[in-house]
């Protein structure tokens, strides 16, 4: 058998690009950079058409290092809860696109939940109000462009997230479509439903006539034209967190995983829709071969992007990389803890209003210290929302699979296995989310028949034991609490 599938997986500060055989290897690989701007505190976007050129780029060089190889499909995996807003005609956006991180939109979620909306939307979609999600960046952005609620309900604008942009550049306007993992975080789609639901709608005021049509992760939405005109069936649309835990083979409730990346993800498929009480969402986990499962969710604002803050704060020449240098050369943090609440926290907290601060800084605190304690801050992050997944699972959760840039790092996965009190597994391939949304891709056209035949291809992973005794885990991550305490403290 002969297959080849292209990956486009469009992250929050590079898009990378991947062809994956037959056998589930990568043959080509290319990426691009791609820019944030902070036009003011706490706002946060980027330009939508430089996001498709990084695309167009990075898929021409990965087909030109593969040889020229026509691909028997396209998937993409993207960037969750970022918004585009364009003309339907010519396809120009009418803003930025609003990203995930972005905080302008809080005034906006503060009257919602003073108007009575909270419960109502935890319980019809599985999401906090919180500018996180895309629905108030949408409604922002139409307010913003000249008549734009008009024209969104007349069909002159389109809104989705990035799946959605790229799907309809990639089509040549074609196709406006999202999937369901993307649309589960949209605070519009009904959970349960599984469709855009009209309260939802009429909650954040955005008209039906401007959103995607919804289909399964796995599923041909159109004929895709890429690089040199070459065409492929555009066979998966996937949010990235949702790509890796599909790229761990994780098919059942079990195991949960983290994607460290700007932001840290963590996921666990459930066996129905999860009830949460301790501050987590319940999602789409993926929907393929005729197989939908839920998911837990929790979601970290800052954590790789904390530490490229901190080499950028220290005047560092490569910022994540000198700061990973730094942090190995310190044996401990000096006792300074950082919180890295620079756009509010997210799970499991949900506090906007929190804002970024060091504790316990002394006349001898030193740069090493504070880069030590970035690194630091991801781990108690994350175990923030790995203790209250076991809360709401009701049971001891064995282990966490990781994966992401910043699970590169040996030092950091060391001690979040310490931390935790748990093994952490590590995925060594450095593109899950690609893989995970070729493999989607494959599975539409029959390059994979089944599930089983996907968990049955090669994986390389590396296991960290815990080692840290655990008065001292249970002292660290006191201080931690305390820390964070502090943050959000009025």
């Amino acid at each position: 058998m002969s297959a080849y599938v292209l990956a486009i997986d469009q992250g929050t500060t590079n898009t990378k690009v991947v062809l994956v055989n037959w056998a589930g290897a990568i043959v080509a690989k290319a990426s691009r950079p791609v820019a944030i701007r902070f036009p003011k505190p706490g706002w946060v976007e980027q330009d939508a058409d430089e996001l498709w050129r990084s695309v167009m780029d990075a898929a021409s060089e990965c087909l030109e290092r593969s040889g020229g190889v026509n691909p028997d499909a396209i998937g993409v995996s993207n960037q969750r809860e970022s918004v585009v807003v364009w003309e339907r005609t010519t396809g120009r956006p009418v803003g930025p696109c609003i990203t995930w991180q972005c905080r302008r939109t809080a005034p906006f979620c503060d009257e919602l939940r003073a108007c009575g909306a909270a419960n109502f939307v935890m319980e019809r979609c599985g999401l906090a109000i919180d500018p996180l999600f895309s629905a108030s960046k949408a409604r922002w952005l139409l307010d913003h462009a000249p008549d734009g609620i008009r024209r969104a309900a007349d069909g002159e604008l389109c809104t989705g997230t990035v799946d959605s942009w790229l799907a309809w550049n990639l089509t040549s306007g074609k196709v406006h479509a999202s999937d369901l993992t993307n649309a589960s975080r949209t605070q519009l789609l009904g959970l349960t439903a599984l469709e855009w639901d009209e309260e939802l709608l009429a909650w954040f005021g955005i008209p039906r006539a401007a959103l995607p049509q919804v289909y399964p992760s796995s599923h041909v939405t159109g004929e895709a034209t890429g690089p040199a005109g070459k065409t492929a069936p555009l066979a998966a649309l996937v949010g990235d967190s949702h790509a890796a835990l599909f790229g761990h083979a994780i098919f059942a409730p079990g195991p949960v995983k983290a994607t460290y990346g700007t932001g840290t993800s963590l996921m666990a498929v459930t066996s129905g829709r999860a009830i949460t009480a301790n501050g987590l969402s319940c999602t789409i986990a993926w929907a393929a071969g005729g197989v939908m499962r839920y998911a837990l969710e929790g979601n970290i604002s800052a954590t790789g992007g904390a530490v490229e803050w901190m080499g950028e704060f220290l005047g560092l020449a490569s910022p994540s990389e000198d700061v990973a240098r730094m942090a190995a050369g310190a044996s401990d943090t000096g006792g300074v803890y950082l919180v890295p609440a620079f756009v509010g926290l997210g799970a499991p907290y949900w506090n906007s209003s929190a804002r970024g601060l060091f504790t316990g800084l002394t006349r001898g605190t030193t740069a090493a210290h504070a880069a030590r304690a970035a690194l630091e801050a991801i781990a108690y992050q994350v175990r923030d929302v790995f203790d209250a997944m076991e809360r709401d699972m009701e049971q001891p959760l064995p282990s966490l699979l990781a994966d992401g840039g910043a699970s590169r790092n040996d030092w950091l996965m060391q001690f979040q296995a310490d931390i935790l009190g748990r093994p952490v597994v590590r995925s060594e391939a450095a593109d899950v989310s690609a893989i995970g949304a070729a493999w989607l891709a494959g599975l539409a056209i029959g390059v994979w028949r089944s599930l089983e035949e996907l968990a049955a291809l090669p994986r390389e992973e590396r296991r960290f034991e815990p080692r840290m005794a655990d008065g001292e885990r249970a002292r660290l991550y006191d201080g931690w609490k305390e820390a964070v305490d502090r943050a959000v403290r009025k």
